[in-house]
């Protein structure tokens, strides 16, 4: 296969990993490659985002490749997580916070079999916020990152506890999900607070 064509396949599944990344022997794994040959291609590609000034790069941390931010992006980073048009919780986000609050601890990777889409984005919104939390690693391939809810998810919900999450009725995973999606919402009393709200 074409040496452009495996770099595009490798920046692909390290987007896909998002913070949990990819070791070289996992991506050798995945394309059926030489685990040396498959880090050859994550550095060439490293250089190529380098050279091209791309606003992604790939970092190593314990073994394992990821796409990330540069450092010095961050205050644009910051005004946008916190800009009030975006402080208030998406549909998205507010169903990935049910299935953690309800599941877990919990892995991305079960978040996305349960919604059936890519929850990335919510994640990280939902941990920018101070609702979710990296509460420890699974015993899996990889030691996926499981998250689970906040102190500041108990004091944005009312909740004295999480034991006093509402339970759902059904037992059908889908029916259950949006059933916990609408309890979360009816806890709000009908309106999203801000963050501004929540650091009070």
């Amino acid at each position: 296969m074409e040496f452009q064509k495996l770099k595009s396949i490798i920046e692909g599944l390290l987007f896909m990993a998002g913070d949990e990344g990819l070791t070289k022997r996992q991506l050798a794994d995945i394309m059926e490659l030489d685990a040396d040959f498959a880090a050859d291609l994550v550095y060439d590609l490293q250089r190529d985002l380098e050279r091209e000034e791309r606003g992604v790069q790939i970092t190593e941390v314990a073994s394992a490749y990821r796409m990330t931010t540069h450092q010095e992006h961050a205050p644009y980073f910051e005004r946008m997580a916190y800009t009030p048009t975006r402080s208030q919780l998406s549909q998205a986000a507010l169903e990935t916070l049910s299935i953690v609050a309800y599941r877990q601890p919990i892995t991305r990777i079960d978040i996305e079999e349960i919604r059936g889409v890519k929850s990335d984005r919510a994640i990280q919104s939902l941990v920018s916020k101070d609702l979710i939390e990296e509460v420890g690693r699974a015993e899996a391939i990889g030691r996926p990152i499981l998250y689970g809810t906040t102190k500041s998810f108990l004091d944005y919900f009312g909740l004295p506890s999480i034991r006093e999450l509402p339970e759902p009725k059904h037992v059908d995973i889908e029916d259950a999900l949006d059933e916990q999606t609408q309890m979360l919402f009816e806890r709000l009393d009908g309106r999203q607070m801000t963050i501004e709200e929540l650091k009070d």
